[in-house]
This record gives structure tokens, C-alpha cells and sequence, in this order.
């Protein structure tokens, strides 16, 4: 069976973070590992509290996962500070052979920041560089890139800095865009795909990254290529939303029970 880690935050809620990481490798066939990086006080409502846990005891646990296991994918969501990103740059740079997809975790759905303010520099030095995918939303992007992403012009260029900058690849998502079609961009290398989709009239959007960034994890786990792996997680995610069960009063999570198609 494959093995695949994700290291990211608890959501006491449910519907993104360690929980949503390991509901979609479950989903994929995969067996999920973690590493534990904070612990947030959150619901569909928004976040209300977290807590960083030592760097230290976020790169043990990570070490006793590939020391023992040995996932072919993992995963990082939510780290909190730039403690924790440098314990885990630290930790994933002595692992090669490890396909990582880093999604850039900065801001929830509810607008509640997850990642102190000033580490996005180290983030950006030194997590970007160890990345077989980058998988930020809009808003995500331009703090990286330090411009506005707004257009589908700016996706591409952001995409294009972020591999120069050293990822292996780039999806920028373009769910905030200002229009009913959007699109996701795709940088690999010297190549831009490009991936319209239509706007689901829902509510339920809470943990939309975590899964998508676990599924393509989970696909690479899997042996898939790099781009069949983002296609399968982007309609996972898709029908994922089309079929949210709508809990909750606010942004509801999605449904991880819906099968996936296989990379």
C-alpha cells in the first residue's frame, strides 16, 4: 500500500487541515502518516485560536514517520511559523526521494491568518526550492511573488516566478477570481496548462486547498505523473464541493467520501 505524510495543523472542525489531509488519502487508497504542526480552535465560523507546536517535536514526529514507513509523497499545509518551516525544510532537504507539495497555508477560508506574519520570507527561501508542486491561491501567490495576481496574465506570470524561484512546478488556483469562469494555471517547467472550470454555487469551500494539495500528494503516492495527479485531485475537489453535505452555520467542509478517478 502507499504511504504518504501530511504535515499541516489540527482543525478541531473537521473539514480542512490534518483531518481533510488524511480523509482524502484515505479516499485514494493511500495510508496517511502525519506530522502534527499547530493546534487551531476552529469551526465552519472561522478560527478562533491556534497554537505552534516546538519545531523540534514537529521535525520528530516527521523522522519517526520516514525512518519507519516510508512515504513516496507528502504534503505540507499549515506551519505556523518560521521556526516550524525551517525545522521542516531542514528535515524534508535530507529526504530526496520524498515528492513534496507544498501548499503555502497563510490565510483560512474564514480569513483568519495561519502563518506569522514575516515568515513568508522563509517560506518562500527555503520551502519553494524543495517543492515538486506549489500549489498557492491568489492571494497566496502575490505574497510570494510580491505582485498582484488578479487576472489570468498575472497567474501565469506568478506560476513562471515560482518556478524560476525553484519549485518543479506551479498551480496557481484561481478560485478568487472576479468572475464566474475561472481557470487554474499550471506551470511544469517551460509549460503552462491552463484549467477552466465553472463557479459551484456553495457555501461549503472550507479546506478546498488542503484537500486538493493531499490529493495530488496522494496521486504521486500512487506513481502518477505529475499532471494526471493535479487533473484527478482537481475534479476529486470539484465533485467533492458539488456534493457537500452543508454542515455548519458558515464555510461548510466538503464531502471526502465522493470517489476519486484514479491517476
Amino acid at each position: 500500500m502507499p504511504v504518504a505524510l501530511t504535515i499541516a495543523g489540527s482543525d478541531s472542525g473537521g473539514g480542512a487541515g490534518i483531518q481533510a489531509d488524511l480523509k482524502t488519502f484515505h479516499a485514494y487508497g493511500v495510508f496517511g502518516t502525519s506530522a502534527l504542526t499547530a493546534i487551531t480552535v476552529q469551526n465552519t465560523l472561522g478560527v478562533s485560536d491556534w497554537l505552534a507546536l516546538p519545531p523540534a517535536l514537529v521535525r520528530a514526529q516527521i523522522m519517526a514517520v520516514v525512518d519507519d514507513l516510508r512515504p513516496a509523497a507528502c504534503k505540507t499545509g499549515m506551519l505556523a511559523s518560521a521556526g516550524v518551516i525551517a525545522a521542516v525544510a531542514e528535515t524534508l532537504g535530507e529526504q530526496p526521494g520524498l515528492a513534496y507539495v507544498l501548499d503555502p497555508v497563510m490565510v483560512a477560508t474564514s480569513g483568519d491568518r495561519l502563518l506569522d506574519r514575516g515568515a513568508e520570507q522563509a517560506l518562500l527561501e527555503r520551502l519553494v526550492p524543495l517543492a515538486a508542486l506549489v500549489t498557492p491561491n491568489l492571494d497566496e501567490a502575490a505574497l510570494l511573488t510580491g505582485a498582484p495576481v488578479r487576472t489570468v496574465a498575472e497567474m501565469e506570470r506568478a506560476a513562471r516566478q515560482l518556478v524560476d524561484l525553484g519549485a518543479r512546478a506551479a498551480l496557481v488556483k484561481g478560485g478568487h477570481l472576479a468572475s464566474e469562469a475561472m481557470v487554474d494555471v499550471l506551470c511544469v517547467g517551460e509549460q503552462l496548462l491552463a484549467y477552466p472550470h465553472g463557479r459551484i454555487a456553495t457555501s461549503s469551500t472550507h479546506g478546498t486547498g488542503c484537500t486538493l494539495s493531499a490529493a495530488i500528494a496522494a496521486g504521486l503516492a500512487r506513481g502518477a505523473m505529475l499532471v494526471a495527479a493535479v487533473e484527478s485531485a482537481r475534479d476529486y475537489v470539484h465533485r467533492a464541493s458539488a456534493e457537500a453535505p452543508g454542515l455548519g452555520r458558515g464555510h461548510g467542509p466538503l464531502n471526502h467520501l465522493v470517489p476519486p478517478v484514479l491517476p
